[in-house]
């Protein structure tokens, strides 16, 4: 047994702490708290509390919204002022990088989340439990998705019911219903209904679906091949338009299942300003570029914007996006490492969570002037810094934006400018 007080955070959000040499991971924790460990698990060679009790609360905490806070693994800092939020955000962002930046917070941080992958397994439907690969939040609410969660849960239980499908079981690998993917356009009303299960549906199952979700602008049923724990499935259009719409400013964008789009559509906005107001000069190369979430929004400020991306899927979306919104902006499929830089004034980085690798070393050999990195991994820039571009760039500004409120992750905006 061990007692003391939190006396820090660690960079995945735990709270830290240490006693007669020794430290304790304290998951829901603050600094503040003095708290009681029962019970530790050793995970990544780290000791995890598994069984504890906060004696004595740190000012710092506030009452949780969720009634599943503390078991669902979404928001491990729900339990903490949104002020102090933001300062410990910006304060780890700078221990992992060396980057003092200002923070901008969430307009909003309940009901903000634009989708939900709701887990639906013979333990319970919602989201998995923090800590434990086969435990699962039995969900009756989320606030930070949507105050209509109650009603596609509920659907969602109904249609089972009726159909006699199968939830998955986690530990056997074998079901029908594997995920509830729900995407709500914030901004638009739309809402788009996704089920990935591991069998097609049929006429009766297909009819009762479209009855069960009639409230859903689109409704897919995507078909699962792998026994994988991710929402992935091939889609096919059950009822509804193929497409939903979310509109952020004066840029409306086309959403679809297996597409990627920032999960925050409030904060958004204020992410695609920060880009914007770090681009500089003409034609501006938009890498890893998605479904041309920062490609179009440039464009539509006069920019000439080229895009890359190594999806095509999402390469067709994208220029869907620019021809929806009358954007200049193109985009085609390609490998980031392999794009010939040519005379482009700014270049928009928003790599995958690995960071660019070989494109870092490409863009020092470039004659770009300057660079957008746009990141959710402060360990990843880090990298991509100190081993490829501190060689040819300096740090000029950065800001970061809560994209992701009640959790310890934020998405930096960093401006890099060639010596």
């Amino acid at each position: 047994m061990r007692a003391g007080r939190i006396g820090d955070v660690s960079t995945d959000g735990l709270g830290v702490l240490r006693e007669n040499g020794r430290t304790v991971y304290v998951p829901f924790t603050y600094p503040g708290d003095v708290v009681r460990v029962e019970r530790t698990k050793r995970r990544f060679g780290r000791g995890i509390a598994t069984d504890f009790e906060v004696l004595e609360p740190s000012p710092f905490r506030q009452k949780p919204r969720c009634p599943h806070f503390g078991t669902c693994g979404g928001c491990l800092w729900q339990g903490l002022k949104y002020r102090e939020q933001l300062r410990l955000k910006a304060e780890l962002f700078e221990r992992v990088t060396g980057i003092s930046a200002p923070i901008r917070g969430s307009p909003r941080v309940w009901g903000f989340r634009n989708v939900s992958n709701f887990i639906v397994t013979t333990a319970g439907i919602g989201l998995k439990e923090y800590g434990n690969p086969i435990g699962v939040a039995g969900l009756s609410e989320c606030p930070v998705f949507s105050k209509r969660t109650p009603e596609y849960l509920r659907a969602l239980r109904a249609f089972l019911d009726e159909t006699g499908l199968r939830p998955w079981d986690l530990r056997k690998k074998k079901g029908d219903v594997h995920y509830l993917q729900v995407r709500e356009g914030k901004f638009t009303g739309e809402v788009m209904v996704n089920l990935v299960a591991h069998l097609k549906p049929s006429e009766d199952v297909a009819g009762a679906f479209r009855d069960y979700f009639s409230f859903a602008d689109s409704l897919y049923w995507s078909v699962k091949g792998d026994g994988r724990d991710d929402p992935r499935g091939e889609p096919g259009l059950i009822a509804g338009k193929p497409l939903v719409r979310e509109r952020i400013g004066d840029v409306t964008y086309l959403v679809h299942p297996n597409g990627f789009f920032q999960t925050n559509s409030y904060a958004l906005k204020s992410l695609l300003r920060s880009v914007e107001d770090f681009t500089d000069g003409e034609r501006v190369l938009d890498l890893y570029s998605g479904v041309g979430t920062f490609g179009v929004h440039l464009a539509r400020r006069g920019f000439k914007v080229e895009g890359v991306e190594v999806n095509p899927f999402a390469v067709e979306m994208a220029n869907k996006n620019a021809e929806l919104n009358n954007a200049e902006a193109t985009f085609k499929v390609g490998r980031a490492e392999e794009t010939p830089l040519g005379d482009y004034d700014t270049v928009i980085v928003d790599p995958p969570r690995r960071g660019l690798r070989e494109a870092g070393e490409l863009l020092v050999r470039s004659n770009v002037e300057r660079i957008v990195y746009v990141s959710c991994n402060p360990e990843a820039f880090r990298r991509d810094y100190e081993n490829h571009l501190r060689k040819a760039y300096r740090l000029k500004d950065a800001v970061l934006v809560d994209m992701f409120p009640h959790t310890p992750h934020v998405e930096a905006v960093v401006l890099l400018e060639r010596v």
